[in-house]
């Protein structure tokens, strides 16, 4: 077999990792990595474990048609079978970085994406086809960003001179 061809290019402060050929659908891994894309990884988790465990919905913006609605979220979902094999994913990643000596106190999801996996056929007389789907996870170390506008001190932006 050969080599998985990552679509992002790491750098040395960079941990990534990637999982070929998941028995997950498609569709549902697109909406998971757009929901935990760019956020650091306790708060990926947790809204992993949230979605598993059935108390808040990832919300789905693409694949969402005849979808009902969940309380503050909109159409959603909860893909559990999706955000187990994310979070192994996630937690695999993590486990990279701490090999390469990152600190894995501040490191956010710099890249995640889902793409189509392979076709694979089962057995018997109407020859469904089953689901695959490769997802690729780039971790890096930094710093959170701050929020522009209001100061902390009095809850008013300073004045302009």
């Amino acid at each position: 077999m050969a080599g998985y061809g990552y679509s992002y290019k790491a750098t040395a402060n960079e941990a990534k990792a990637v999982g070929v050929g998941m028995p997950i659908s498609f569709k549902h891994g697109v909406e998971v990595c757009r929901a935990i894309r760019g956020k650091d990884i306790t708060t990926a988790k947790r809204i992993l474990d949230d979605a598993i465990g059935l108390r808040k919905a990832i919300p789905y913006k693409r694949y969402f048609e005849e979808m009902a609605h969940n309380k503050g979220v909109g159409p959603g979902r909860f893909p559990a079978k999706t955000c187990k094999f994310i979070k192994g994913l996630l937690e695999s990643a993590e486990a990279n970085a701490q090999l390469k000596g990152l600190s894995t106190a501040n490191l956010t999801i710099k890249h995640i994406a889902a793409q189509l996996g392979g076709k694979v056929f089962h057995s018997g007389r109407n020859g469904r086809k089953g689901k695959q789907a490769h997802i690729e996870i780039v971790l890096a170390e930094g710093v959170k960003k701050e929020k522009k506008g209001k100061s902390k001190e009095g809850g008013k932006a300073a004045p302009k001179k």
